[in-house]
């Protein structure tokens, strides 16, 4: 098998971003709350792989202690994902977006500590990009801090679940590994209902969508879930899972791009947020450039040593 990535494994990766980027918007257009949303959407996103696996009569067996490992990231994954619908209801998508740009700086530090290599200075560097990126819009919309908490936090999740997805898709298949996520996150978001119903849910659950929420949850749970996040793990066996969260880091700019185009006025933010968006951009940009540096001088090494 092909370790290393290539010019389509990137393109790829950038078009899954590009979904990721959609799935704010779509959790904007779904009415119920956010935990209802993460609900259904990993209840379909299940369901779809199941009947996959019945169809193609594959064998989805796992022993004891990784599905505990899998099931476990799942849990991580459902709260991310219940955090960001959140925070983009209490901000906006786009505020929400850019506070998922901390990824790349959490992943500089989760992933040379979880797989024990030295932290490297360069992308602490690039991180630290980020939050100046951060800091900007911060100072230029306040008035949405709860929402950017709450998305920073759920920023700091995804670099945690898919740095432990990089460990995992070296023993598993990417749709066998979804599966048993999305399962996981199901049932942690179905065991998180009744509780959120009775201490936070003013009105009660809203466990009943409209004709349209189900377009969109089937929109989010198919293409933005089971597409997406399947590709994304199959491609965590190439790319690095810096390179992956950096290249997140895109999903703002393409986010808020769609949400411009589909609500107008209402997701128009300040100068200052799109010049920290745009230092988030130019971080993302230096990364595979420099990567390309290093190869090249690298081989310049190497053949001067032959």
């Amino acid at each position: 098998m092909n370790t290393e990535a290539s010019v389509k494994d990137y393109l790829v990766l950038h078009f899954i971003v590009l979904i990721w980027g959609f799935t704010a918007i779509l959790g904007l257009l779904i009415s119920i709350p956010s935990l209802e949303i993460v609900f259904y959407r990993t209840m379909i996103a299940t369901l779809i792989l199941a009947i996959i696996f019945i169809y193609h009569r594959t064998s989805i067996r796992v022993t004891q202690s990784d599905l505990i490992k899998i099931m476990g990231t799942g849990f991580i994954i459902s709260l991310h994902w219940i955090l960001f619908f959140w925070a983009a209801r209490v901000s906006t998508a786009s505020v929400c977006l850019a506070g998922m740009a901390t990824t790349s700086l959490w992943t500089a530090f989760l992933e040379p500590l979880i797989n024990r290599k030295k932290v490297k200075p360069f992308e602490i560097f690039l991180g630290l990009m980020v939050i100046v990126g951060l800091y900007v819009i911060f100072r230029f919309e306040l008035d949405y801090w709860i929402g950017l908490i709450m998305a920073i936090v759920s920023a700091f999740l995804s670099a945690l679940f898919t740095v432990i997805n990089g460990r995992l898709t070296k023993r598993h298949g990417p749709y066998i590994l979804t599966f048993y996520e999305m399962f996981g996150a199901f049932a942690f978001s179905a065991l998180l209902l009744p509780i959120y119903g009775y201490f936070f849910a003013v009105h009660g659950l809203q466990l009943i969508p409209t004709a349209m929420d189900w377009l969109w949850l089937f929109l989010l749970g198919g293409i933005c879930t089971v597409y997406a996040f399947s590709v994304s793990v199959e491609l965590m066996r190439r790319v690095t899972a810096f390179a992956v969260n950096l290249t997140i880091n895109l999903e703002p700019v393409y986010g808020i791009i769609l949400a411009v185009l589909i609500f107008g006025e209402k997701e128009q933010m300040s100068g200052g947020f799109y010049l920290g968006t745009l230092i988030i951009l130019i971080s993302v940009l230096i990364y595979p450039v420099y990567n390309f540096y290093l190869r090249r001088k690298a081989k310049g090494n190497n053949l001067l040593r032959a």
